[in-house]
């Protein structure tokens, strides 16, 4: 079961089914604040609808085509991490990433992002690892660019957000570029699941 202790404040686990009345209930709380760049959380509207939706997420991490993290904060489960769209034949993920609003500022993402990262490419074998942004959403795209990914072009009109079609900025990192990146810890190492990054602080 994957369990990633990132500092002494937070830690990454699989959701279960058993937190789908917590997550709902996050959901609905930020309702309005990730709509505008997630409009994908207008269709969690019920406990029963997300644990659905995590029954899914299980079969993807046993399948290892994604892996579906929450994000628990001095206990709380406050967002969520994943690998999203796994591609094992090309060794490459795309990671995403939202965040509870009340938590925002802390450096708790840029942190759960570092550990990501590394556990992809140390413990997933990841060649590639895509961090993917509509371009006005800066906060989310200060992430890749704190930690050193390249800015890789503009994808134009790929996603249709409420009445517009957005941009995107594509960021990418390679592992050969992570073992000198010195935005993530000159390549740490993850080595097992439930070993602890205790040195991997809030930036």
């Amino acid at each position: 079961m994957f369990r990633l202790k990132v500092n002494e404040q937070t830690e990454l686990r699989l959701v279960e089914r058993r937190h789908s009345e917590e997550l709902f209930q996050l959901f609905a709380a930020n309702r309005a604040h990730l709509q505008p760049w997630h409009p994908w959380v207008n269709l969690m509207q019920s406990a029963r609808v997300v644990e659905k939706a995590i029954s899914v997420w299980q079969d993807l991490y046993a399948a290892r085509r994604a892996c579906h993290a929450g994000i628990w904060f001095n206990g709380h489960l406050c967002g969520m991490i994943s690998y999203m769209s796994v591609d094992t034949a090309n060794h490459w993920t795309a990671l995403f990433y939202w965040l509870d609003e009340a938590h925002q500022g802390q450096g708790i993402m840029t942190a759960c992002c570092r550990a990501m990262i590394a556990h992809g490419f140390e413990d997933w074998n990841f060649n590639r690892i895509t961090i993917e942004c509509a371009t006005e959403n800066t906060r989310s795209r200060a992430i890749p660019e704190r930690l050193g990914f390249k800015l890789e072009g503009i994808v134009r009109g790929v996603e249709w957000l409420d009445d517009r079609f957005v941009d995107h900025a594509m960021y990418g990192m390679l592992q050969s570029e992570f073992a000198s990146a010195p935005e993530l810890g000159h390549g740490f190492s993850t080595q097992k699941e439930s070993e602890s990054l205790a040195a991997l602080v809030p930036a």
